[in-house]
């Protein structure tokens, strides 16, 4: 029983709690229309009771001899009265036919009383309900006793109390059965959702799940999951690019050294011949490592979710350290690399990382920038941060691509590259929001670009 109730569908769910609220509500609503009408007659044959005693109080009529009588025909009711009328010093003085053939063993005690209480009696298997009150017939004090038997209305009770139990699991079933029917409808959706969902796989991640009505609850679920699934698929997506650009690029440095290799063995050379195959090779090799760390890299900047250890930083300093890094790549291409500080600019977080972030900033701009271009690093302050600067007169960012500069393997449309892997903006860009920063493209234009570095002012 425990494992089938473990087991059960929501739909099964739904439908017993339905019936068990059912249940109660009939219940209680049973309870009280049966108390409320056993309440009523009960009231209404005290009314009736009351009615009787008037009705003998007026009704009596005075023999010949002195003595006293009263009509034992229907009253209006149709029904003939029980009646007792007793004398002040105990001695009954009349009583109909009906009351002499259902006597009451207690009708004398309660006549010496006669309060006008009505008072349920009962005698033998029979109840009464009888009233006992003081009355005045041709000037003589006299006390008169009406009552009636309560069989009818047990009778009455009786057949309201049968046709609630018999109503109650007529209507129970009712409930159940359109509990069953509003759960299958309600959840009708669901089933809808369930079927397509089970339909999705990785190949067919741009179905969505159906959505009825996207305003309630369900609709809502559905759309949560719909828009889950596009983060899936968008996800995917990237895996497949980031998949062919990896074998894109380990495809150029492997061929290279494939190629160098064979051409290596196809004839005998001399020490310094292969001296110089072997260190093409090895340049290859070089250039495969730092793809491969840069990735590693990129890994570790994206899954590491722990706060990396924070210091004060002079950026100033830290600028000069990078320039001093980079100053021979630009004299290579002829370019001027420059400090410009508008004020002292102080931050805090991990120097390393902000180092090496800073590095592949600058070093993209060294390889956009024509040969005897500019590069400047401007340093300034705003309440709060600190920013960095990177600024070159290169070819600038298409505007059609600045929403994917930072997108691992994406140049940005910018010709004249000297042909990078696509890495280090990337990089640069979690490593400093791993740190509370953040790395922007503040103007896409032909007019070169400028990226700024922010980060929280110490």
């Amino acid at each position: 029983m425990r494992r089938w109730w473990q087991t059960r569908s929501l739909r099964t769910s739904l439908t017993l709690w339905y019936v068990v609220a059912m249940v109660i509500v009939l219940g209680l609503y049973a309870t009280v229309v049966f108390l409320f009408v056993s309440r009523n007659l009960s009231e209404a044959l005290n009314d009736r009771l009351r009615g009787d005693f008037q009705w003998a109080a007026r009704m009596a009529e005075e023999q010949p001899d002195g003595s006293l009588t009263w009509f034992q025909g229907s009253t209006a009711d149709d029904d003939p009265p029980w009646l007792q009328v007793w004398a002040p010093n105990g001695t009954l003085l009349f009583r109909t036919d009906l009351a002499a053939a259902n006597p009451v063993s207690t009708s004398r005690d309660l006549a010496g009383r006669h309060d006008g209480r009505v008072v349920v009696v009962r005698d033998g298997a029979t109840t009464f309900r009888l009233l006992s009150g003081s009355s005045r017939i041709a000037g003589e004090p006299v006390v008169i006793q009406v009552a009636r038997s309560e069989a009818l209305m047990k009778r009455e009770q009786q057949g309201l109390l049968l046709m609630l139990i018999l109503g109650l699991p007529l209507g129970v079933g009712a409930a159940g059965f359109g509990g069953y029917s509003l759960a299958r409808y309600a959840l009708a959706p669901i089933e809808r959702m369930t079927e397509r969902a089970r339909t999705i796989n990785a190949a067919r991640l741009s179905d969505r799940l159906p959505i009825g009505n996207a305003r309630d609850e369900l609709g809502r679920l559905a759309s949560v999951f719909n828009q889950t699934l596009e983060r899936l698929e968008a996800s995917f997506d990237q895996i497949g690019r980031f998949t062919a650009d990896v074998s894109h690029q380990l495809r150029t440095p492997l061929a290279a050294i494939r190629s160098v290799g064979e051409v290596g063995l196809r004839e005998p050379r001399d020490e310094v011949r292969y001296r110089a195959i072997i260190g093409s090779m090895l340049e290859e090799v070089d250039r495969l490592s730092d793809f491969v760390n840069r990735l590693l890299a990129l890994s570790r900047a994206e899954n590491n979710r722990a706060k990396p250890p924070a210091e004060r930083m002079d950026l100033a300093a830290l600028a000069g350290d990078v320039v001093a890094h980079l100053s021979v790549l630009a004299e290579e291409k002829r370019q001027s690399l420059v400090i410009q500080s508008e004020g002292p600019a102080e931050a805090i977080g991990d120097r390393t990382m902000v180092r090496q972030a800073l590095i592949n900033v600058v070093d993209n701009a060294i390889k956009y920038t024509p040969d005897g271009g500019a590069i400047r690093i401007r340093l300034s302050a705003s309440p709060g941060c600190a920013i960095l600067d990177v600024i070159d007169d290169g070819p600038g960012v298409e505007v059609a691509f600045a929403g994917n500069i930072f997108e691992r393997f994406h140049s940005g449309g910018r010709a004249g590259a000297a042909g990078g892997a696509g890495l280090g903006l990337s990089i640069a860009k979690r490593a400093l929001e791993a740190n509370g920063g953040t790395l922007t493209l503040e103007a896409a234009s032909a007019a070169g670009s400028t990226f700024r570095i922010t980060l929280p002012e110490a």
